[in-house]
């Protein structure tokens, strides 16, 4: 459970990803503690002083300071961003393994701290790391979260905001699966205000197009290929939706963001870590909210999670 008086993040990694989430989460006021870790120590102070000499600008008087997995002990979320690059030639099945190689040197000392809050994972294929985190830690499924398609749901947001000349908050749609190239979009639970999308196309005399539609949702899914191949990563998009879910637990806010949670059942699947929407607050996924899909889009969902499940067991962990 969440204190009331002392709310504390700790972050293991201090990469790109890592700092965006450090850097948003110190501008939002979110937490009143916040521990770098990072095996290159040297790294974790060098931001952290970065940081706190910015603390007189900010709203938050956060202490932010540099150090290792025992302060994890009485964190209320660890946030995991470690993780290693995809080498050239190397195939998607090499780096997960790696990867989790890595997670094992990470969540081993975090639970051995006494830690007992919630997990939040970043590092891709973050619905397969989520599950990995969940398999070596075990924790409480409800207690270990990956971000999921809560960036691709805010991209989303943010084109058909675009296409339909609204203010993107005003829209409720999700992108759900898997966070990676078999995530889609149930246009049929996509929402401006209360109205639904596919109905405001329907009366447009043809100005709004499903095609269009279908072509956002593709957008959607190659928008991080073309930052990377624009700026070679994207760090602050992630971070800031790091930060949303960071603010719904610490708040026990029952915000509902599409993270990747654990299907025990849901929509018809089992073991597997994917993004759907869920209830969030200071107990982690407080449930999962059941969408009502077309026979089109459960399959589609399916599908995601096969592609999920097959990624994992070749792992043999």
């Amino acid at each position: 459970m969440t204190r009331t008086d002392n709310r504390k993040i700790a972050l293991v990694g201090t990469g790109m990803v890592g700092m965006s989430f450090a850097y948003s989460l110190l501008n939002q006021s979110v937490c009143d503690e916040l521990v770098l870790i990072d095996l290159d120590k040297k790294r974790a102070m060098g931001e952290a002083m970065d940081l706190n000499h910015g603390l007189a600008f900010s709203p938050a008087n956060m202490k932010i300071y540099a150090g290792d997995y025992s302060d994890c002990a009485d964190a209320d979320i660890v946030t995991i961003c470690a993780g290693v690059a995809q080498k050239p030639g190397e195939t998607r099945l090499d780096l997960l393994k790696r990867n989790a190689q890595v997670f094992r040197s990470v969540v081993e000392p975090v639970v051995a701290s006494g830690f007992h809050g919630i997990f939040l994972i970043a590092t891709n294929p973050v619905d397969i790391m989520a599950r990995i985190t969940y398999q070596l830690s075990g924790f409480p499924k409800e207690r270990v979260i990956g971000s999921g398609t809560t960036l691709d749901s805010a991209r989303l947001r943010y084109l058909l905001g675009e296409y339909l000349q609204v203010d993107p908050r005003n829209i409720h749609a999700y992108v759900m699966g898997e966070h990676g190239d078999s995530e889609f979009v149930p246009w049929s639970q996509a929402l401006l205000s209360t109205k639904p999308v596919l109905e405001i196309c329907e009366e447009s005399s043809g100005a709004l197009r499903f095609s269009d539609l279908e072509q956002i949702s593709q957008d959607v899914k190659n928008a991080a290929y073309k930052i990377i191949e624009a700026k070679k990563a994207t760090y602050y998009g992630i971070g800031m939706s790091l930060t949303r879910i960071a603010r719904a637990i610490l708040g026990g806010e029952n915000s509902v963001l599409t993270v990747s949670a654990c299907l025990s059942g849901d929509y018809g699947e089992d073991e597997v870590f994917v993004g759907v929407p869920c209830i969030l607050n200071q107990n982690g996924v407080s449930r999962i909210l059941h969408l009502n899909l077309t026979p089109e889009e459960q399959e589609k969902f399916h599908h995601s999670c096969e592609t999920l499940r097959t990624s994992f067991d070749a792992l043999s962990l």
